[in-house]
């Protein structure tokens, strides 16, 4: 077996267990850390397939953004009253049909379908050529977007800042 499957097969694990872990869990901590995992799974699985800027924006954005943001929303809202957090694991005869038809009509899908054989492109790194197009062709509408960005967030601040107070 190759050393490129077996990483393969390791990151389509991890992103397939998180993803079966998010729904399943009872507890929505660890659902959020099943999230987690599926998308450390999938930013592996985009090292793979060559696209860097893709498995960097997916560790920063997703898991460095947003993940982190679902976690603290739940542990903040977990404390608040005497609610209790849970994930109910609602309509579970309903998805397990729903699971077992998809998974029989990919599966078929999946055996029958005559695949063609590619060869495998040289790599390139993404990351430069992404580099250079924003400062060297697209540098005008990068530094207007830059700026409406930086506008809308001293904006956001102003208007916190003036509810505060009152």
């Amino acid at each position: 077996m190759h050393t490129n499957l077996a990483i393969f097969y390791f990151f389509a694990l991890v992103a397939i267990i998180g993803a079966a872990g998010v729904p399943m869990s009872k507890n929505i901590f660890w659902s959020a850390i099943g999230l987690l995992s599926a998308l450390v799974g999938v930013g592996g699985l985009y090292v793979l397939l060559s696209a860097d800027f893709v498995a960097v924006t997916q560790l920063l954005v997703y898991i460095g953004g947003v993940l982190v943001l679902i976690i603290f929303a739940v542990m903040l809202t977990s404390q608040i009253g005497e609610i209790e957090v849970s994930n109910r694991n609602v309509g579970l005869v309903a998805g397990g049909v729903f699971f077992f038809i998809t998974a029989a009509l990919l599966s078929y899908v999946a055996i029958w379908t005559p695949w063609k054989t590619v060869t495998i492109p040289e790599s390139r790194e993404t990351s430069a050529a992404i580099g250079h197009g924003l400062l060297g062709t697209w540098l005008l509408p990068f530094e207007v977007a830059s700026v409406i960005l930086l506008a809308t967030l001293i904006g956001a601040i102003v208007v916190a800042r003036k509810e505060i107070k009152s």
